[in-house]
Parts: C-alpha cells; structure tokens; sequence
C-alpha cells in the first residue's frame, strides 16, 4: 500500500462507514395498529378519535400521511369482532418512542382525545390492540400514496402477511422480493403498493407485510389474474432457490376510512 493511502486509510473506512449508515437510514420504518372492538359504540369513539385527535396530532409531528383503514364488509368474517388498522410511517426505528414522547407534550391532542385517553376501565375503547413494527425492502424504502382515481369509498387495498417456516426461508423470500425483483414485477403490473416490508415486531414472525391498492374489487382481481398469467412471475415462481419460502398467505382486504391520507 503507497505510504499516502496508508495514512488515509482509517479515514477512508470512517466514511465508507458514515456512507452505508447514510443508505440503512433512508428506509422507512412502520408501524401498524391493530383495534380489535366489539361494538358500535367502541367503534365510533375510536373513529372520532382517531380522525380528531391521533391523526391531527401525528401531522403537527411531521408525519403528513396516516392510513386509516376498515375491513371491506364482505371480509369481515366475525361478526363478534370490528377491526380497524392504522398505518403510520417513520423515518427511524426509534421514531415510535419517539411519538410517544411528542403526544404526551401535545396539550391540543391531550385535550382533543380526552375521551379516548381518560376511558374508564369497563367502558374501554377497544377490547385489545396489537402493535407491529416493520422496516422497508431494500427496493423500495419509502411508502408510496396509491396512484387511484376512484373514491375513497370505492378502493379496495390489500394487506399480504406471507410468514415463513423458518428465519432462513424468509430471508430468501425477501430476496425474492428484491434480488428476484417481485417488486418490479407488482410494479410494472401497476399494483400500487404503498409499501414492502419484513416484520421486525409482530406475533406471526417470520414474516413479511406489504399493501396493494385497486380502484375497486373487480380492478383487484384482473390485476392478479395478469399477475399469474405473467411470464416473468412463472419462470420466477418455478425457481429452485424460491421454493417453499412461504408457509402461510395471510390476505385482508380492507378499504380507507373518508379520513385516511392514505
């Protein structure tokens, strides 16, 4: 080694360092709220808060898009059971501490969301809630808005959960996504995913998430039918090194609340 690069060395290694922290730090991180409700009324203070006070307050933050979103009513196969999901974007993993750091401090959201936040014990607003965090794909690292021109009331998004039967396997599905370019794929079928992401947080890892987003049901529908008839997808799907990295296709259609900015 030349006795000038020598000396530079450490230095060279110090910014190699500093660039690849630089590109991790551009991925995305989420997080998905799942509110498991039973009745009605739970349901309308959730919506009332969530649209006046938890939204409102998440864009004083700096977080300008929150999706809110609901199961398509045929899909919401218990009755007994009312769903409703919220999907916020982070810019860092320890953004979700973060917020709730920031909320606590907000004397608007505290006042708006009083009657969400001060709920008595046998008048709760949910009957549980589940919290997932999850990091971008290497190929796409920001969420997108879905490219739609239908109402709100008419899209129909589909939220994939493909969980795996070991960590080794998932990683390759991963790869599949990426390396494979499945995302190229979804993306010149214009799918309009608003994001890919592995779960780093749940309660089905290993696994994968991402949403899709249709005009309506019967524009969901074509769009996989030239998915499978795809040839790009046939020779991918037929290749060895992607075989058997998905144990479970967890499918949930759900549509936007009039208050998402999703």
């Amino acid at each position: 080694m030349l006795p000038g690069i020598k000396k530079s060395f450490p230095f060279l290694l110090v910014l190699l360092f500093v660039a690849l922290m630089a590109n991790a730090s551009k991925a995305d991180f989420y997080q998905i709220k799942i509110y498991h409700l039973k009745t009605d009324a739970q349901e309308k203070m959730l919506d009332d808060y969530l649209q006046k006070a938890y939204l409102p307050a998440l864009h004083r933050t700096g977080i300008a898009k929150v999706g809110v979103f609901k199961p398509l009513v045929s899909d919401q196969t218990t009755v007994a059971e009312k769903l409703i999901y919220v999907f916020i974007p982070l810019k860092t993993f320890n953004g979700v501490l973060d917020l709730d750091k920031k909320l606590v401090k907000d004397q608007q959201y505290l006042s708006d969301g009083k009657a969400y936040l001060d709920a008595v014990y046998n008048d709760a607003p949910y009957e549980r809630l589940e919290s997932i965090i999850l990091k971008a794909f290497e190929d796409a690292p920001n969420f997108m808005l879905p490219n739609l021109k239908s109402p709100m009331k008419d899209r129909v998004y589909e939220l994939r959960s493909y969980e795996s039967p070991t960590e080794k396997y998932y990683q390759n599905k991963v790869q599949m996504f990426n390396k494979g370019d499945e995302i190229g794929l979804f993306k010149r079928l214009n799918f309009n995913a608003v994001f890919y992401a592995e779960v780093i947080s749940g309660s089905r890892m290993p696994n994968l998430m991402y949403l899709t987003t249709f005009e309506n049901k019967a524009d969901r529908d074509a769009h996989w039918k030239a998915f499978s008839a795809d040839d790009y997808w046939k020779k991918l799907s037929t290749m060895l090194e992607y075989q058997h990295n998905v144990s479970k296709n967890d499918t949930k259609f759900v549509v936007p609340t009039d208050y998402s900015d999703i």
